[in-house]
């Protein structure tokens, strides 16, 4: 069972029905109990970063999630959900993150000839070989976003041009980011959730 986060910020409809699609039953909760006893924790997100760590902090989730991710479960975080993984915000001020990756999140360039927001599809290009997300290279896949995370080179697994290096897959153990909508992204974006449910599967066994 995938555990998708309850927090009145994320696109987790289409996110259910992705996964049902690979057969990988979700539930949607605020339960930190229910959490804890998941396979694996999503955590989704569109709008404000600020906004979406106080729905979290409103609901006493940041702590349990930060505990989680620091007992090895797997935890993957699309789009904004990606982005509050970090340790910094900067979107309408400066607010902290989970502080699950190095790093923070910081405004697109606006001067480099390209839109902003970044709306459309792109193309990732593979930045760390051994990754169980390696199909993801050269594939296209679909992002909605102004923000971008700063972060260590050794966390990117893919990333996008869009006026500077974006990274759209970051990694750190059991704690995974897609910067681009999975869900929203056909074949290419199943392909990297069952990679993320491969990892699950591997996680599991590797623990017992």
């Amino acid at each position: 069972m995938f555990a998708i986060v309850d927090y009145d910020t994320g696109n987790t409809l289409n996110l259910q029905k992705a996964l049902a699609y690979l057969n990988v039953p979700t539930t949607l909760t605020a339960d930190p109990a229910v959490l804890a006893n998941a396979d694996a924790v999503l955590l989704p997100g569109v709008g404000a970063f600020g906004a979406a760590m106080a729905a979290l902090e409103q609901r006493q989730l940041v702590q349990p999630l930060q505990a989680l991710a620091r007992s090895g479960k797997p935890m993957l975080g699309i789009c904004l959900g990606m982005q509050l993984l970090f340790e910094t915000g900067l979107e309408y001020g400066q607010h902290a993150g989970l502080g699950l990756l190095q790093g923070r999140v910081v405004p697109l360039p606006t001067d480099r000839g390209v839109k902003v927001p970044q709306m459309g599809w792109n193309q990732n290009q593979l930045q760390r070989v051994n990754s169980p997300f390696a199909a993801i290279d050269q594939q296209y896949t679909y992002f909605v976003h102004s923000f971008y995370a700063d972060c260590p080179a050794e966390e990117v697994v893919a990333s996008v041009h869009h006026g500077v290096a974006v990274p759209s897959i970051v990694q750190r153990g059991n704690v995974v980011g897609m910067q681009f909508h999975p869900e929203k992204s056909g074949r290419v974006g199943l392909a990297q959730l069952e990679s993320f449910r491969k990892m699950v599967v591997t996680n599991d066994a590797s623990s017992n």
